[in-house]
């Protein structure tokens, strides 16, 4: 798998699903498609019961116009049923199922998931699947647009966003999340006119 993730990486996704729940102890199911060579996550979406067509529904929002990847890296979960692999199919995507308990063949997704446990749901007192969908939506704002990653040398996974770094001006901080986490830039300086 090493070389061909190597030979590849660019031309492959990974999607999988994790699990919060709000206040009422109402459970929610958390899905995520993400670029692996850039740790760009490209669709999220929460659901309080997803199914094989939900979750077929998510993949076709997550690859509109057939913008997606050659490969698409998924488990064995049964949400990932005929009707996700049609819509794969037809847009083209062949799917890589990893094999029985290893979350290891899609370790940068579930490192995904595990940072935005520990960044985001687990000091969030959720109070309903959109307010969970609001946050985790901001977060994957910050992770795609601020957060730098170890795995890519420190770079942000948007890089578009990266412009020159304007080296006087005011730096201003953002807030993320409520507080939770700060993003910080530099603001060009006013030149005065005349």
């Amino acid at each position: 798998m090493g070389d061909f993730f190597r030979e590849h990486a660019s031309d492959i996704w990974a999607c999988d699903f994790t699990v919060a729940y709000d206040w009422l102890f109402r459970r929610f199911t958390i899905f995520v498609v993400m670029k692996l060579h850039t740790r760009q996550v490209v669709h999220v979406a929460v659901s309080d019961s997803p199914t094989d067509r939900w979750t077929a529904l998510q993949l076709r929002k997550a690859t509109p116009w057939n913008q997606g990847p050659k490969y698409l890296i998924r488990d064995r979960d049964s949400k990932y049923g005929p009707r996700f692999s049609a819509v794969a199919s037809t847009s083209g995507i062949q799917e890589l199922k990893t094999p029985f308990r290893t979350p290891k063949a899609k370790a940068i997704c579930e490192r995904f998931m595990g940072s935005l446990r520990r960044e985001c749901l687990d000091h969030t007192l959720i109070f309903h699947r959109r307010h969970l969908q609001q946050g985790v939506a901001e977060y994957v704002a910050y992770y795609n647009h601020d957060r730098p990653h170890q795995g890519i040398r420190q770079q942000i996974p948007d890089h578009s966003d990266q412009l020159q770094i304007n080296p006087s001006g005011k730096i201003i901080t953002r807030l993320v999340l409520g507080g939770l986490h700060h993003t910080y830039s530099r603001v060009a300086p006013l030149i005065p006119s005349g």
